[in-house]
Formats: C-alpha cells, sequence, structure tokens
C-alpha cells in the first residue's frame, strides 16, 4: 500500500504541475491537491499499520523478516538451497515450485483474463506478481532472521523445527 499511495501522490502532483485544463470536468489543481493528500495517507497510514504490526509480532515472539532488497535478493539462492537439502524446515518444499509457477504463469502468453481487456486484462498478472515478490520478500527475510539468530546462538541447529533451547 505504501507503493499505491505513492503511486497516487505522484500522479496528484504530476496533474498539478503539468494539467492545465479540466480533468472530467473538475479542475486540474483539485483533482491533483486531492489525488496527492489521498496517497500521502495511505501510504503514512500503511508505514504505521506495518511498524504496528512488526511490534506486535515482536512482543509475541513470532519471527520478523529482516534485511533490505538487496540482502534478500542474494539470500534467495542460500534459501533454495537449505529447503533443497531440508536444513531450513520453516519453508514447505512446495512453496519454490510454487514460485517457479506462479512466473511460468506471468511469462506465458495464457492468462485467466487476456490482456487486450482495458485494465482488466493485466490484473491477474498484477496479482500474481504481487503475490509472488511478497512471499520470496518474506521467506528471504524470515531465513536472513533464522540466519542472524544461529550466529547470534553461536551456530546452533534452529532449521529443523526441534526445540532450541
Amino acid at each position: 500500500m505504501v507503493y499505491f499511495g505513492g503511486f497516487l501522490a505522484l500522479i496528484g502532483l504530476s496533474t498539478l504541475i503539468f494539467r492545465d485544463g479540466d480533468v472530467a470536468g473538475m479542475p486540474a489543481a483539485l483533482v491533483g491537491g486531492v489525488l496527492l493528500v489521498v496517497g500521502v495517507a495511505i501510504g503514512a497510514l500503511d508505514v504505521v499499520r506495518r511498524r504496528r504490526v512488526r511490534r506486535r509480532k515482536i512482543a509475541n515472539g513470532e519471527p520478523v523478516p529482516v534485511g533490505d532488497i538487496f540482502q534478500r535478493a542474494r539470500a534467495l539462492p542460500r534459501l533454495l538451497r537449505d529447503v533443497r537439502q531440508g536444513a531450513y524446515a520453516d519453508l514447505p518444499k512446495s512453496r519454490p515450485f510454487i514460485w517457479v509457477l506462479a512466473l511460468v504463469y506471468l511469462i506465458s502468453p495464457i492468462d485467466i483474463l487476456p490482456d487486450v481487456l482495458p485494465l482488466i486484462g493485466v490484473t491477474d498478472d498484477a496479482g500474481v506478481a504481487v503475490w509472488l515478490l511478497t512471499s520470496v520478500s518474506t521467506a528471504t527475510g524470515l531465513y536472513l532472521n533464522r540466519e542472524r539468530e544461529r550466529q547470534r546462538l553461536g551456530n546452533r541447529d534452529l532449521g529443523t523445527g526441534g526445540p532450541t533451547h
């Protein structure tokens, strides 16, 4: 939602700066201002929501993803290797297979909703892409968290799902 809010804010700002005529019968300044305010509000509310969820997870002792996008991208091959070897049991072995299916769906010309339909045609691809990126990002973030916890505890085996004390 942060990205959606930023996108709305960017559209609103560009409408304010570059649009001279009316937009759907309304003044461009009004449309741009509303889009800008709504976009910033959506982004800010999502940041607050994410922080609240993270604090709740930490308070409940749940693992939270760590690392930035580059650290997570570098961790993906290690994650896949450890899942394949059975060294990381927190991710089902079927999940990478589902990721591959999602990639094949995105690449293939066959869609549930044809891309020739305006706006609607790309929504299935966008939904699959968002799910795929979110799923991979969360899984690698949790994997990085587990790696850091292992290093902190002196390389004890935390990947088997057994007791950790």
